[in-house]
């Protein structure tokens, strides 16, 4: 195949050519970093700056390491194999699929609702008076599905771009707006433990809270539907995964900034969850005037849409993906290391084709229509519960599966784990390990069955 604009392709199958890092090619790392920062994450620091002031800045800071090596770890397997993650995780047992399945079934679905009334929040702040809550989530829902469904990972890419440079304004507004103390700032770089009880785990909390899910894993399947499919283009994928975590970290900071300032100072509390920043809203309003507030609120919608859109684009691709392995098996040809077909490749999916497939078009359908039976009946209590737990296995199931296929004889020899890698993913598995137990033990179980 000749070598085309924006592909590392190249002709009889000769090595691909290197690449220079450049910042013209930036653009699946801005779509990683707007996908995984969603409103959650934004009140989540905002809380951890209003209890602890900038005593744990240093977390967050290390929150956005932590996920600079698992989103480098997955671009770096679709780049030096050429396969597809899903394709790596399927050469390691069947029992990876069974978990990929129940994981984005139930949790499309209760992600879907949450999204959707995420996104609807600060549009039923802006614009009281015109609808209830439920029918805005709807409206964003939709929007989203008309967006993805319409659109190849080009325009995706560019919409996300400007969406995230809506925040960024916005973060960065507010983080000067309330006049950091720098001096307490550099401060609490030093890692320090808040003195409270379950200190420690709070933390951890926070670390692992910062950008990201699923999200981590679908930047690779995003790196191929830009046009990098092997490993010339290692270096940028590495610049365009740092650019990502600088632009969470900014997101993440600027919101402690506020908190610490804004809410620790004062001794004001907000709620937990999205709601909370609604309240913010009206905090704002109070001390720097309805421009402000209303300002904030563009920057939150764009913070939770380009969620919902992310999620609609980079999941789909990944269920896709599934869809067409299982598609091959039944044919015979399954994986080329077990039965000698051929195996799924990122060139695949940088053709486009997948984006119009029926499989990814029918789950972006799962993660709209459904869901909304939740935004009008509530959320039924037992699938909260499996949500949330199969919510805490995935990370460290991608943590711990990335380290396996990195080590073994899957990846090229060159572009297999180092020291760095492996002590980074290490870490980054038993971190979400702990909070998955955390997760799992803080349930109501009593009351599951």
């Amino acid at each position: 195949m000749a070598e085309t604009t924006g592909s590392g392709t190249t002709t009889g199958g000769a090595a691909p050519r290197p690449r220079k890092s450049s910042w013209k090619y930036i653009g699946p790392g801005i779509v990683v970093a707007a996908t995984g920062v969603g409103a959650g994450d934004l009140v989540a620091t905002l809380i951890a700056g209003s209890n602890f002031g900038y005593t744990l800045l240093w977390a967050a800071v290390i929150g956005c390491v932590v996920k600079i090596s698992l989103a480098e770890a997955a671009g770096r397997w679709h780049l030096a194999t050429g396969r597809t993650l899903f394709d790596g995780w399927a050469s390691l047992g069947r029992w990876t699929t069974w978990f990929f399945v129940v994981y984005v079934v139930i949790w499309g679905y209760v992600y879907g609702a949450a999204a959707m009334s995420s996104s609807g929040l600060p549009l039923q702040a802006l614009f009281p008076d015109v609808m209830e809550l439920k029918w805005w989530g709807i409206l964003t829902g939709v929007v989203g599905l008309v967006f993805v469904w319409f659109n190849k990972y080009a325009v995706f890419e560019k919409v996300m771009t400007v969406l995230v440079g809506i925040m960024f304004v916005v973060t960065v507004y507010l983080a000067v707006r309330v006049t950091p103390h720098l001096g307490d700032a550099f401060a609490g770089l030093l890692p320090v433990l808040p003195d409270e009880e379950d200190s420690i785990l709070n933390t951890l909390g926070l670390i692992g809270g910062v950008g990201g899910t699923i999200t981590l894993a679908a930047y690779g399947y995003w790196v191929n539907a830009k046009g990098w499919t092997d490993a010339g283009w290692m270096k940028v994928m590495r610049l365009d995964n740092r650019v990502a975590y600088i632009t969470t970290g900014v997101f993440v900071v600027a919101m402690l900034f506020v908190g610490a300032e804004l809410l620790h100072s004062a001794n004001v509390a907000i709620a937990s969850g999205d709601k909370g920043l609604v309240q913010l809203s009206d905090i704002l309003e109070e001390e720097y005037g309805g421009a402000t507030a209303k300002l904030f609120l563009v920057g939150f919608f764009a913070t939770s849409f380009t969620s919902l859109i992310g999620v609609w684009h980079g999941v789909s691709l990944m269920f896709a993906d599934f869809v067409e392995r299982y598609r091959k098996e039944r044919v015979g040809a399954g994986d080329e290391a077990l039965s000698g077909g051929k195996a799924l490749s990122g060139e695949e999916v940088a053709s486009g084709a997948r984006e119009k497939s029926v499989p990814f078009r029918a789950y972006l359908l799962w993660l709209t229509f459904p869901p909304m039976i939740l935004l009008f009946q509530g959320q039924p209590f037992r699938l909260i519960i499996i949500y949330g737990v199969l919510g805490a296995a995935f990370m460290p199931f991608l943590a711990l599966t990335l380290v396996w296929l990195l080590n073994s004889h899957r990846t090229p020899r060159e572009w297999r784990n180092g020291w760095l890698s492996n002590g980074m993913l290490a870490a980054a598995g038993l971190l979400f390990l702990v909070l998955c137990v955390k997760q799992i033990s803080d349930q109501d179980w009593s009351s599951f069955f």
